[in-house]
């Protein structure tokens, strides 16, 4: 006659169990794509022409994980585009608004303010400025 395995072992089994689960969790924080290495520049970055940010708009620069925008009296602004949730490259702007692939974070790119949760934390904020025409972003810009 079979016999029921004892408490202890009935405990391993559930234990067992929830390991693939935390394993396809910690994979779903990576983007699509994503290597998993998303890093903010920690030199100065010349990002392109001057004229690329209009009054009022943003430009997301994937390669260097900054978005530039505008306001619409021609101040510019940088953001790291390295979600303050779970640290996913944000991948995608819908205007001015940022949203992470990983867990749909959304952040203004103008204030670095976030206006959908998960993400409690705003964009970390770089330095930025116009040099010869170009915007440069980053650490001492």
């Amino acid at each position: 006659m079979p016999t029921r395995p004892s408490a202890s072992r009935r405990t391993v089994l559930r234990g067992a169990a929830v390991v693939p689960v935390a394993g396809l969790g910690l994979a779903a924080c990576s983007g699509p794509g994503d290597s998993g290495s998303a890093a903010t520049p920690t030199a100065p970055v010349d990002l392109g022409a001057e004229g690329d940010v209009a009054k009022g708009g943003a430009k997301l620069y994937k390669d260097h994980n900054v978005v530039v925008s505008r306001d619409k009296s021609g101040t510019l602004k940088a953001y790291s585009t390295v979600c303050t949730h779970a640290g996913c490259p944000i991948n995608k702007l819908q205007g001015t608004t940022l949203i992470c692939p990983c867990h749909g974070s959304e952040f203004d790119a103008v204030t670095g303010k976030v206006v959908q949760s998960p993400a409690t934390e705003p964009l970390t904020e770089l330095s930025v400025k116009t040099e010869n025409g170009r915007i440069v972003a980053g650490p001492a810009a």
